[in-house]
């Protein structure tokens, strides 16, 4: 069985790098607060550790 994450961007990206804001644009935020969740992956891990100031992430078992 796969496992998810459940991101939530926490704060805001405005005042960092123009990548960490891209890539808090590419995990699916439009705006604070907002929850995604996304399969467990190593591509979405290396996202979320780039931006791990900016979000809480919480394991779901599926």
């Amino acid at each position: 069985m796969s496992d998810k994450l459940k991101i939530t961007l926490r704060k805001s990206p405005i005042g960092y790098a123009q990548s960490q804001k891209d890539t808090v644009r590419s995990l699916g935020f439009k705006k604070l607060q907002q929850t995604v969740v996304m399969d467990d992956s190593l591509v979405v891990r290396g996202m979320i550790h780039k931006v791990r100031h900016l979000v809480v992430v919480e394991q779901i078992e599926a």
